[in-house]
């Protein structure tokens, strides 16, 4: 990692593949070292998830047949990664969000 970068913290889920293929993971990392290096991302590529938190947003990773998720929040000292997952319905399930929000609330407290 260079100075300056933000190094990704992962509370649950990895990008690897398989289940991704070969070229989403490509793109994944590839957006993960933007945010790491301070880049801001926009739609189609990141967008907001305020109800999730502040600072949390989600990458949209389009795969062969399957659309994945990245729920991220930018830290001042790192990115925390909180959840990889297929996205199966058009609004992120409420088990979804609140899961997450458990995960980083107990990240905070730690």
């Amino acid at each position: 990692m260079n100075k300056g970068e933000k190094p990704l913290v992962w509370l649950r889920g990895e990008i690897k593949t398989p289940p991704l293929s070969k070229e989403a993971r490509i793109e994944a990392g590839c957006l993960l070292r933007d945010l790491q290096e301070g880049i801001k991302i926009g739609l189609p590529h990141s967008r907001p998830m305020p109800s999730i938190g502040k600072r949390c947003h989600e990458l949209r990773i389009t795969d062969e047949n399957t659309i994945w998720r990245i729920i991220y929040r930018i830290d001042t000292d790192a990115i925390v990664i909180a959840d990889v997952f297929k996205k199966k319905t058009q609004q992120t399930p409420k088990r979804v969000i609140d899961d997450n929000k458990r995960r980083l609330r107990l990240y905070d407290q730690i």
